[in-house]
């Protein structure tokens, strides 16, 4: 294996780090705009609105940087279930939170497979290259 297929950039990307990132950034604003809504509909304390609504948005936005790490997967899954758990406060949360839960299981199961199969065809094209078929000038997905 040469040294440029083992930096290449379509070999590392993820999709599903990239599908999910934009899940928990949408999911931010959102987060975000039930603080106010908190406070003038719900009648919540402004200080526990705020640590509540801003602090989940900025959770969602570190966990979108961290999702280079397995584990920073399963804490967006907490988070889609504190979500939904907002809807105790703000009844439509029950409605948007599942939106998003629905939204975040797709893009990370789907996401999954992607990268699955993407290192499917990677190997394969590998064990082409290195029997001496031609495999195609930059990979697998040359050959689409």
């Amino acid at each position: 294996m040469s040294d440029e297929t083992s930096v290449n950039p379509e070999r590392t990307r993820s999709p599903r780090r990239g599908m999910c990132a934009a899940i928990l950034g949408l999911e931010a604003v959102v987060l975000g705009l039930t603080t106010p809504v908190m406070v003038m509909v719900s009648d919540v304390d402004a200080s526990v609105a705020i640590a509540v609504g801003v602090g989940l948005t900025v959770v969602c936005l570190l966990l979108a940087g961290m999702l280079r790490r397995e584990w920073a997967y399963g804490a967006g899954w907490v988070v889609q279930v504190a979500a939904i758990g907002l809807g105790f406060v703000v009844p439509m949360m029950f409605f948007l939170g599942a939106i998003f839960a629905v939204l975040w299981g797709t893009a990370y199961f789907l996401g999954r497979r992607i990268e699955s199969e993407r290192a499917a065809a990677w190997a394969a094209w590998d064990a082409r290259e290195e029997s001496g078929e031609d495999a195609g000038p930059t990979g697998p997905a040359s050959t689409a």
